[in-house]
């Protein structure tokens, strides 16, 4: 991924995420951040993760950053978010009916400025709470969905 990075080029990975990896992404956004600032990356980094993503799972993100998720995550999805797509899906076969479950937890969008996110089921409590600029499609959230947001759009 560093590669991809320092050289402005495109990169696919998958890994496993455990419910104990935490904020995964936001080192990888805060080195393109840092070199390039909020929208100069010319690069793509796609990642696909399988499992149980732990609180803040792809948090930062910045455009240029493909982030999927096969299986759940916890609260805070997509913090402070500026850029990128995130999609969210159960494992395939995944004995109930998608958007019927939660998938995402809590706060998800939280301060987000940008980006797209892409969620196959419902989310919890307080989704896209002070979104200013994100776009998000979710099957249904809990309760106070789009608090304080000032932007964006959520369906």
């Amino acid at each position: 991924v560093s590669h991809a990075i320092e050289n402005e080029k495109e990169v696919h990975k998958t890994i496993k995420i455990y419910n104990v990896d935490r904020a995964v992404c936001g080192r990888i956004a805060g080195v393109i951040a840092k070199r390039y600032g909020d929208t100069g990356f010319a690069g793509q980094i796609n990642i696909t993760f399988t499992g149980s993503a732990g609180q803040s799972f792809a948090c930062f993100l910045t455009p240029g950053m493909n982030i999927r998720l096969i299986g759940e995550a916890n609260d805070y999805v997509g913090k402070g978010m500026a850029g990128g797509e995130l999609v969210v899906t159960p494992v395939e076969n995944p004995g109930f009916c998608p958007e019927d479950a939660t998938i995402v937890g809590n706060t998800c969008l939280y301060g987000a400025t940008g980006g797209q996110i892409f969620v196959r089921g419902k989310a919890g409590e307080r989704f896209a709470v002070r979104n200013s600029l994100a776009q998000a499609v979710v099957e249904g959230t809990g309760d106070h969905c789009c608090e304080y947001m000032t932007g964006g759009c959520v369906v």
